[in-house]
């Protein structure tokens, strides 16, 4: 998931390459999910052909799509979406353990991913290459927005799944309790702005060193 606001400014090819971006971000994220779960034991998401970057498998038309592109022409905050990656836990080693390992999986590969873009972008700083080096830059700034905003200890949120394998199972189930909620608890963060005060200084902490 991702939080979305407004980008003043933006012509239809720009808007069309920022939507690309998100897209190639949500599907590294989720493949990495996939594959995570693979490594781990289950192969329900590999054989649901979730082990894949091609996008077509993981798009949510409104949570990648139509959420993003609103957000973008309104200003209306919205948070998007994939399709989240099927887990069955039977099939892990240690189902906690393993399921906050599959988790992590994802907001890890969009670190790697903001890494990989901050070394293209250092080359291009250099040149005067404007509408590539921009997209590379959001490439970064996207994908680092991607791992700080999933590690939330929100369920459904990475973070929340994550939290659930570190608690006492007693304490576990007081956060999945949560789960049918957290969509909104995320949106009661956004608008009392304590989501930007949890998010906004480790974003740029990371920013500033890879960029």
């Amino acid at each position: 998931m991702v939080r979305w606001c407004a980008l003043a400014n933006l012509d239809l090819v720009q808007i069309g390459l920022l939507l690309a971006v998100l897209i190639a971000s949500l599907s590294f994220h989720e493949a990495a999910h996939a594959w995570a779960a693979d490594r781990l034991g289950d192969p329900t998401a590999r054989l649901m052909g979730r082990l894949s970057l091609n996008p077509l498998v993981h798009i949510d038309p409104i949570g990648t799509v139509l959420f993003p592109l609103v957000a973008i022409a309104t200003g209306v905050p919205l948070i998007g979406w994939a399709k989240p990656v099927p887990v069955n836990v039977r099939n892990l080693a240690s189902p906690r353990r393993d399921f906050a390992l599959v988790a992590a999986a994802g907001p890890a590969s969009n670190l790697v991913l903001a890494a990989g873009g901050a070394a293209v972008f250092t080359v291009l700083r250099g040149g005067d290459l404007g509408t590539v080096a921009y997209t590379v830059a959001f490439f970064v700034m996207m994908n680092v927005l991607l791992a700080v905003f999933n590690l939330i200890p929100v369920p459904p949120l990475d973070g929340g799944n994550i939290l659930l394998g570190i608690l006492p199972p007693s304490l576990g189930g007081v956060v999945e309790r949560l789960r049918p909620y957290g969509i909104l608890v995320l949106y009661g963060l956004m608008f009392s702005g304590l989501l930007s005060r949890i998010t906004y200084p480790v974003q740029n902490s990371i920013l500033d060193w890879l960029l």
